[in-house]
């Protein structure tokens, strides 16, 4: 299943660039994190401020909320996520105490 979630980075240049880096150096234990809880591809886009996070799972495996508690629990993924929310902010539209936002679909061309 794939599925779509977007966040904002602040506003500012430095920033932008520091957590691009980051990303092209995922820490290993993330990657497998993210493979434990049947993740099994993903890819973050940018345009300005905004990100654009698609995630495809494996159905059989994907739970997204016991993904959501060990991000919480694992002091490794908690300190990732630490690191990352120095330059995440939430869109105007994220719930709160929440910081990827679910996209909704609106269209869907199978040609």
């Amino acid at each position: 299943m794939q599925h779509l979630f977007a966040l904002d980075l602040k506003d500012d240049p430095r920033l932008i660039a520091q957590y691009e880096e980051h990303h092209r150096a995922v820490w290993p234990k993330v990657l497998e994190h993210l493979r434990r809880h049947g993740v099994t591809a993903m890819e973050i886009y940018r345009l300005g401020t905004r990100l654009t996070m698609v995630m495809n799972t494996d159905d059989a495996r994907y739970d997204g909320e016991a993904l959501r508690r060990a991000s919480l629990t694992d002091p490794v993924i908690r300190e990732w996520e630490d690191l990352m929310w120095q330059f995440q902010a939430p869109t105007p539209w994220t719930p709160h105490g929440a910081k990827w936002a679910p996209m909704t679909k609106i269209f869907d061309f199978q040609g």
